[in-house]
């Protein structure tokens, strides 16, 4: 479990079909083999420790299905241990699971601030509000507006300076996942375990 916090921001010293290695500093600090680091808001395990550095191995299907294929060497990462029991919850709860990818489609400056638009897959709309949170290449972000399927993202100074977002140009592929506990209601507000809407009649039936 993560919160979304940036930690530290690492560099890919090697990525290959099942291995990705990343030179970093602060998440080494207390890490060991086994432990879980986020890297672009992806869970992964840690296989290998060096000084500089960690491994983790990484699936096809990892690389399919999150943004982390895309990476080349020297390539900038967010980075975020997982939570301990005693952090604070900076953020908001994030698993490291992503739902799907989106698009950048433009960055503009207003002001001191940054204004992101991201395109997203239509089928995670039901999972997003305005002004609600949603995890972009590992960061907690708040949704300012949603147009269709394009949401709107202020960014504040210190959030761009210390992420990625600074090395994001118009058309690159991000990792999303959605607000966790969207799901959760959604669960609990459906009936056969998802596969079918509470509609007027179920309502009706149970006093509503």
């Amino acid at each position: 479990m993560f919160t979304g916090i940036i930690e530290e921001l690492g560099k890919v010293r090697l990525i290959t079909q099942n291995k990705l290695q990343i030179v970093c500093k602060t998440v080494l600090e207390g890490t060991k083999l086994g432990d879980s680091i986020a890297v672009n808001g992806v869970c992964l395990t840690v296989t290998e420790l060096n000084n500089d550095s960690f491994t983790a191995d990484v699936s096809f299907e990892t690389l399919n299905v999150s943004a982390l294929g895309n990476l080349k060497k020297d390539d900038i990462v967010n980075l975020e241990r997982a939570l301990m029991l005693s952090d604070r919850l900076g953020g908001h709860i994030v698993s490291g699971h992503i739902d799907g990818m989106g698009k950048c489609l433009s960055i503009n400056k207003n002001s001191e601030f940054y204004d992101f638009n991201f395109e997203i897959p239509k089928e995670l709309l039901k999972y997003v509000v305005k002004k609600g949170s949603i995890t972009i290449n590992g960061i907690s972000l708040t949704i300012a507006e949603i147009d269709n399927n394009i949401i709107r993202l202020a960014i504040i100074p210190h959030t761009f300076e210390n992420t990625n977002l600074k090395t994001l140009k118009t058309g690159d592929i991000i990792n999303i996942e959605t607000d966790i506990l969207s799901k959760y209601v959604e669960k609990f507000l459906s009936t056969s375990d998802n596969r079918s809407s509470i509609d007027l009649d179920f309502l009706v039936k149970n006093g509503f």
